[in-house]
């Protein structure tokens, strides 16, 4: 209630009958405590609840109707019988409720840390657990255990990718066409991007490493790359810079050691000025909000940067400046995907810095 700053719960009201398959059904008293609301009332008052709340006015009602511009879904508005009755506002609603899912409070810190903090101890437990031999769905299977057993999450954010050798290069491997069920042999490396899911707080995490244990001379180079890209954009990140900086400044680094290490030749500026790790390398941007959900809202509000339609910039999550409380992902990545190698090599304006053999 705008007008009073009140928080009111309307919940639905279950017959008696539903103890016997659901247990014991929550007071309307012991709804307000764990939601800590003001007021709790039942679904079916709501109408007669509201009229008595304006007085001899009719309410207006703000639904929440938007776009998460990340992931493209659309937040569907409230219904409930007699709501047609009231007149409406689809609009001012959602870009107030995506700012405050963009600014976390202390308590939504907490709570991601928490998530973050067990699904890193899971992957550390994978790390020391998941052999050559093994099947990729075998990793999953320990970080889901371990998740849940250890921390109490229940679920996981996003259907888990273990990529064993070329699988890793496929940026959403795990779907249902390809369902972590590879053997993973002695010298691949393996991408395992899990996150746990507490409270419906999220976490994201990505690790690669040698199944093996020890990196080849060809896999420290890459490694090494996207590590240094990841600590610079780290130590470059503050409230006031540039996120779409930030990407660039991933690209750049990344470019720099590929370069050094004989993978591509010629200028870096040049191969920036044409996007070349964009276009081959990194099909995605460098991170995304996270938080209620794991590619959060409030990337492209009104009043931030919209959108960039260059090639490469295009996929970024968010343009916006960096703010106090913000949580946001950094994930460079470097990967060897056979079509767009191919495609590159066919193409003049990026072959002329790709070393073939």
């Amino acid at each position: 209630d705008l007008a009073t700053g009140r928080s009111i719960l309307y919940m639905p009201r279950l017959l008696e009958d539903y103890a016997i398959i659901m247990g014991h059904i929550p007071t309307a008293q012991e709804i307000a405590e764990r939601y800590r609301v003001d007021e709790v009332r039942y679904v079916d008052e709501l109408p007669d609840h509201l009229r008595g709340l304006a007085g001899s006015t009719v309410p207006t009602l703000l639904l929440l109707e938007g776009p998460n511009t990340d992931s493209g879904k659309i937040a569907r508005p409230a219904a409930f019988d007699g709501m047609s009755e009231f007149p409406t506002n689809r609009t001012l609603l959602h870009p107030e409720i995506a700012e405050l899912r963009v600014i976390k409070t202390e308590l939504e810190l907490d709570a991601l840390r928490y998530a973050n903090k067990i699904s890193s101890e899971a992957h550390m437990h994978v790390m020391r657990t998941v052999k050559p031999g093994m099947r990729e769905y075998q990793a999953e299977a320990s970080f889901l255990h371990h998740t849940y057993f250890y921390g109490g999450a229940r679920h996981v954010c996003y259907t888990c990718i273990a990529g064993g050798g070329s699988s890793g290069a496929v940026l959403h491997y795990g779907h249902a066409g390809a369902p972590n069920n590879q053997v993973i042999k002695d010298g691949d490396m393996v991408l395992f991007d899990f996150g746990a899911e507490y409270y419906c707080f999220c976490s994201d995490i990505t690790c690669s490493w040698p199944i093996n244990g020890k990196f080849t001379e060809k896999q420290k180079i890459v490694y090494n790359a996207v590590l240094r890209a990841n600590r610079a954009v780290l130590n470059a990140l503050k409230p006031g810079v540039s996120w779409r900086d930030m990407h660039l400044l991933a690209n750049r680094v990344v470019l720099e050691d590929l370069t050094a290490a004989g993978v591509l030749t010629g200028s870096v500026d040049e191969m920036m000025a044409v996007n070349l790790y964009g276009r081959v390398f990194q099909p995605h941007g460098l991170g995304h909000f996270i938080g209620c959900d794991v590619h959060d809202v409030g990337g492209y509000l009104e009043g931030h940067p919209a959108r960039d339609s260059q090639p490469g910039l295009r996929s970024l999550r968010t343009a916006r400046q960096i703010e106090e409380n913000m949580v946001l992902t950094i994930e460079p990545g470097c990967y060897f995907i056979d079509f767009l190698i191919d495609r590159a090599l066919a193409d003049p304006e990026l072959s002329r810095f790709i070393v073939a053999d």
